[in-house]
């Protein structure tokens, strides 16, 4: 089965064909159609290297990720709901446009992300390229990236850039309506788990707690504010640490949802009850947190779509679109079993 057979069958040219499998302008959305259901009833599969020759694109949107913390979960049998979240949302997409999304694990030392990046560039010669955090946060990347004339998007960052596609929901109005959420449960004794300063999401939540707190009259207590970086062990190590103050609070805010479980869990071993004598709220929604003790409610952050977003807007980007800007999807803020008035 060929691209004339295809023609043939649709009554268009071989140059028609081509054009609708390369999601070409100029063609008529009824002849489009046409050539789609001629496609589709004789089974036609086109060559990626044939599409390649024609148009020049690979047809490779790449995404790169943080190496050693994916691995870190992989590893310890956690997995990584945010990267299936992701795979889920951009994978399907591309594949409706007729491409394919590569996913690739990238050190976050700056010399050696650098070298992978090129190397990855110069090897697979992508369409476009996604960035998500800490990477989206590397100048040095995003310089290359224009060097090479290859459009480029970053995923979850919360940061403000002049360059790229920018694809995230607000963290800064999320934590602030995780404080409105708990201070409308009677809650004044509010904690905080931020996650790793590599993130820019880190410090767009922390001051969205701080806000929250000051627009309810409420300030942050001492050591109400606590460091971690977004792992199990990083958040149990927090909550041991605010389990040690003098005052101790009615409510913990974890930055993501490894964090909030580790929040659970260092609370039932210290015999207090979740909801009763503590409020849990967590961040991102990943599928695990429905099946917590107690079910967790979280700030859904919507990261399939943010991919399948981003997928999208690259792919017009390297059709010759201009569509640099950034693209704020909403959150939604998921209440469960972990939160509840407070008793004190």
């Amino acid at each position: 089965m060929t691209i004339e057979d295809v023609a043939l069958a649709a009554g268009v040219s071989r140059q028609t064909v081509s054009r609708v499998l390369n999601n070409g302008p100029s063609v008529r959305p009824v002849v489009r159609e046409r050539i789609r259901a001629a496609i589709e009833e004789l089974g036609y599969v086109p060559s990626l290297a044939a599409r390649r020759m024609g148009s020049g694109k690979s047809f490779l949107i790449l995404a790169i990720n943080d190496r050693a913390r994916t691995i870190e979960n992989w590893s310890a049998g956690r997995g990584n709901d945010w990267v299936d979240q992701m795979l889920h949302g951009g994978m399907l997409t591309c594949e409706s446009l007729g491409y394919h999304l590569l996913f690739e694990l990238v050190d976050t030392d700056p010399a050696k992300a650098i070298k992978a990046l090129d190397g990855a560039l110069s090897s697979l010669r992508p369409d476009g390229v996604i960035l998500t955090p800490p990477h989206s946060e590397n100048a040095a990347l995003t310089a290359l990236l224009t060097k090479r004339g290859i459009p480029f998007g970053r995923m979850g960052s919360s940061s403000r850039h002049d360059d790229g596609i920018n694809v995230f929901m607000s963290d800064h109005a999320a934590a602030v309506a995780a404080v409105e959420h708990l201070v409308a449960l009677d809650h004044r004794r509010i904690a905080f788990i931020s996650g790793s300063a590599q993130y820019a999401v880190s410090d767009a939540r922390e001051r969205g707690y701080v806000d929250g707190l000051a627009a309810a009259g409420l300030s942050v207590a001492d050591g109400y504010i606590q460091h971690g970086d977004f792992s199990f062990v990083s958040g149990a190590q927090a909550m041991e640490r605010i389990l040690a103050l003098p005052e101790l609070p009615t409510a913990v805010i974890a930055s993501n949802d490894e964090m909030a479980f580790a929040v659970l869990h260092v609370a039932a071993d210290a015999g207090i009850a979740v909801p009763g004598a503590l409020s849990v709220f967590s961040f991102d929604d990943t599928p695990g947190v429905r099946f917590s003790m107690p079910p967790l409610t979280a700030i859904r952050q919507p990261i399939s779509a943010l991919a399948a977003a981003l997928c999208t807007k690259l792919i017009r980007a390297s059709a010759g679109d201009t569509l640099n800007g950034d693209y704020i999807l909403p959150f939604e803020l998921i209440e469960r079993q972990s939160t509840a008035r407070c008793a004190a």
